[in-house]
């Protein structure tokens, strides 16, 4: 509704030496995982080798009802998966987790990230007789991972040589008929964790917000590029990948992961508060209260506050019902559903000159519609701070960033966009601050939106609908003129 910035997806998975309900404890996981997608979700589980699945259009407790929690009880071991697209339409053929059965057994992917090659690789695999049925890169690593798989001894080795074919971010949880495989891409642009739950069944999460929600300890984060395989209770590791500087997406700090999730070792309520510190000293401005758009914005707003010593306020308040986008027919009714989603308090901002602080600003059109109502609810003055630099370049590692074409910061500068969204200034964190929200046994982060270097060799373009072939009116016209020819 507002534009907001996507972040492709979480996966979850918990293995147990016991049957257990399996498929309970993904359901509560995923309903912890819910801010990482809202369109789709799935749990596939396992008992003894047989795998039932279930994954449908909408939130985790819409599509998970008694009744279908009911069918999937049982099992070892369970994969859950909550979706926003980026690569692949938003359809059915697209949801997760995906379930492949071949000559060695069923194997259940759950994936988060971009594979960059994606789109030579399918190519390739066409032209050798595969067929896809859908448009998502998690069929292509599916297919890569089973190719090697009939040539291999066991999947982890599979998983290790596809490793050398795949190129971009993927945080994978994997599951075959016997062992809980989670795999990280060598640079770790996607988070991804281990824990365990005081009855010692191994859980991988993306974040780990999920393991509070079952009572599990967080045991480590897993290293970029490793493959950690749980078989018989047991956990072992294959590190043949690892060892390339990590460049884990700074965004999880800024806006993705959930504030009391820990993300390589840092706090992300704590990383918010300090980008906001930073805001601060770098962008000083006399005001009589700080605000922030909800939700990643109030942990920046606190940290702008307390350096400034300027009072904080509650400046909004988010309806949190409002879960996903619904239609809005006429221009008049998507206006209003901006006061739906969100509203400001009126006592808190009138007659003063306010700092709001967010996340971000991508395409310009949501920080102007939040100035207005902080104009109409009577703030004198409205200043922005934003919690990362201005965005300059796409996101290719499964974050929704435009290509410069509809990026503002491509086509104005930081005064002409202070005027373009009404406000009376704006400041942004600077590229050096942002590395050094995290700790320092994160190990490095991306910055390539904000910087245009990327840790890796990127596609020219970015394409969500890579898979999608776009035909000429003159290739239609060409292909009815074949088609008459057999009617």
């Amino acid at each position: 509704m507002f534009g907001d910035i996507h972040e492709e997806c979480g996966v979850f998975g918990i293995c147990s030496t016991e049957t257990f309900n399996a498929s309970s404890a993904a359901y509560y996981a995923l309903y912890a995982l819910q801010h990482r997608g809202q369109e789709a979700c799935g749990i596939a589980v396992n008992d003894d080798g047989i795998v039932t699945a279930h994954a449908d259009m909408g939130l985790v407790n819409e599509v998970f009802t008694k009744e279908v929690l009911k069918r999937l009880d049982g099992g070892q071991m369970a994969v859950g998966h909550v979706r926003y697209s980026m690569n692949g339409s938003a359809n059915r053929t697209n949801l997760q987790p995906l379930v492949v059965r071949h000559v060695k057994g069923p194997m259940v992917v759950a994936h988060n990230g971009n594979i960059t090659n994606a789109a030579g690789l399918r190519e390739k695999f066409e032209r050798e007789g595969a067929i896809f049925r859908s448009t998502s890169d998690t069929e292509v690593i599916a297919y890569v991972i089973t190719k090697n798989r009939l040539c291999t001894p066991s999947i982890e080795s599979a998983i290790e040589k596809a490793m050398d074919e795949l190129e971009g971010a993927y945080s994978l949880v994997i599951m075959s008929a016997r062992k809980l495989i989670a795999v990280r891409d060598p640079h770790g642009f996607r988070p991804l964790s281990l824990g365990k739950t005081p009855d010692g069944s191994y859980i991988f999460a993306s974040e780990t917000c999920a393991f509070e929600t079952l009572g599990a300890k967080f045991v480590r984060d897993i290293v970029p590029g490793e493959i950690a395989v749980i078989e018989d209770g047991n956990l072992r590791s294959i590190t043949s990948h690892c060892g390339q500087k990590p460049s884990l997406c700074v965004f999880e700090y800024i806006y993705f992961a959930r504030p009391d999730s820990m993300i390589e070792g840092t706090n992300v309520h704590m990383a918010r508060q300090r980008a906001g510190q930073f805001l601060a000293q770098e962008n000083p401005v006399e005001a009589d209260v700080v605000i922030g758009v909800p939700d990643s914005g109030l942990d920046a707003a606190i940290g702008y506050a307390a350096e400034s010593e300027i009072p904080y306020g509650v400046g909004f308040v988010k309806n949190r019902y409002i879960g996903r986008t619904f239609i809005q027919p006429t221009q008049a009714l998507r206006e209003a559903s901006v006061h739906i989603k969100l509203n400001p308090i009126a006592e808190t901002v009138s007659g003063k000159r306010v700092i709001m602080v967010d996340d971000s600003i991508v395409r310009g059109t949501t920080s102007a519609r939040i100035v207005k109502m902080l104009r109409e609810a009577g703030a004198k003055e409205v200043h922005m701070r934003v919690s990362c630099p201005p965005f300059i370049s796409p996101c290719y590692f499964g974050t929704d960033i435009d290509g410069k074409d509809k990026l503002i910061a491509c086509r104005m500068s930081v005064d002409e966009i202070a005027k373009s969204i009404g406000v009376d200034s704006l400041g942004y964190l600077s590229v050096e601050h942002i590395g050094q929200l995290a700790d320092e046994s994160c190990g490095g982060c991306c910055t390539g939106c904000f910087t245009g270097q990327y840790p890796v060799n990127v596609p020219d373009e970015v394409k969500p609908d890579k898979f999608e072939k776009k035909y000429s009116e003159s290739d239609k016209a060409k292909q009815r003129a074949r088609m008459k020819k057999y009617e």
